[in-house]
């Protein structure tokens, strides 16, 4: 496998922190070469720096720190080439000089417009809260990987997807936040209060049956959308789909979940080369 030269190991901490979230990711980079592609590289462990502040610090205030030096650094990178490591390696790459400065900045605007927004009604107001920040991060993916005319759509859905699948996943841990995983409806529907998604319980793993599936008929929905996907965002999304399937066929679909998608293995290598393949033939 690829790894990152000793020239650039002032990315290495962050990359790490990528691959520890998306450990699949790893094979990937025998087809993603980290020396001729850093960029790609460290816009997919950027990415992961900006969900870890928009879902991972708890105290709103704190995140919002973080969120305003990222605006900061990304709207004065043109221009000064960037202090952080990761905007650094992706402004030394001329595509970045390429994309419009809004492109950047969006991601970071719509992580802090959620950071207080509580549960979603229902799965369709899911997707569409998510769709602001996961959208945004794919639509700069998608114009850094194949150009600024390549249609996000399908990059936009399947990130709002398995972004909802990681937060089902962590259903437990995120019973006491704001944010719950399942909808409202879904909870009523079920008979679920927040008290009760601790434990496991049959209107729980109904509840959850439930969730995963809307997010199976979504992805086959996302499948028929244009556009193309990175190898990143293609590994991520087939792990994914395969994982939401494996769990709505068991009798205990949050166990399944917690143990996650496959990370190594024949099938993730041949899925990574067919993703790099397209990658090639569309971006020329």
């Amino acid at each position: 496998m690829s790894d990152l030269p000793a020239s650039q190991g002032a990315l290495r901490s962050y990359v790490d922190k990528w691959l520890a979230v998306q450990p699949q990711q790893r094979i990937a980079l025998a087809f993603v070469d980290p020396v001729k592609y850093p960029g790609h590289i460290a816009l997919a462990a950027l990415e992961q720096e900006l969900l870890a502040a928009a879902y991972g610090i708890r105290e709103p205030q704190v995140a919002m720190g973080k969120l305003n030096w990222w605006a900061e650094e990304l709207s004065g990178a043109a221009a000064s080439g960037g202090r952080h490591p990761l905007t650094q390696a992706l402004f030394a790459d001329e595509r970045a000089a390429a994309l419009p400065g809004e492109l950047w900045l969006a991601p970071v605007l719509a992580a802090m417009a959620q950071l207080e927004e509580g549960t979603a009604a229902d799965f369709s107001a899911q997707l569409a809260a998510a769709e602001s920040l996961h959208g945004a991060l794919a639509s700069l993916e998608t114009a850094w990987w194949f150009g600024i005319e390549a249609a996000p759509a399908r990059a936009s859905r399947v990130a709002v997807l398995a972004h909802l699948l990681h937060a089902l996943r962590r259903l437990q841990d995120d019973a006491g936040r704001d944010r719950l995983p399942l909808p409202m409806a879904c909870l009523a529907r079920f008979g679920l209060s927040r008290s009760q998604l601790g434990q496991r319980s049959k209107a729980r793993d109904q509840a959850i049956q439930s969730q995963l599936a809307d997010l199976r008929a979504a992805w086959r929905e996302a499948s028929r959308l244009p556009g193309p996907l990175s190898v990143f965002r293609g590994l991520e999304s087939a792990g994914g789909e395969k994982l939401a399937r494996r769990a709505a066929r068991a009798d205990d679909p949050l166990a399944v979940l917690q143990q996650g998608a496959s990370t190594k293995g024949f099938g993730v290598a041949l899925a990574s080369w067919r993703l790099a393949r397209q990658w090639h033939r569309l971006a020329g």
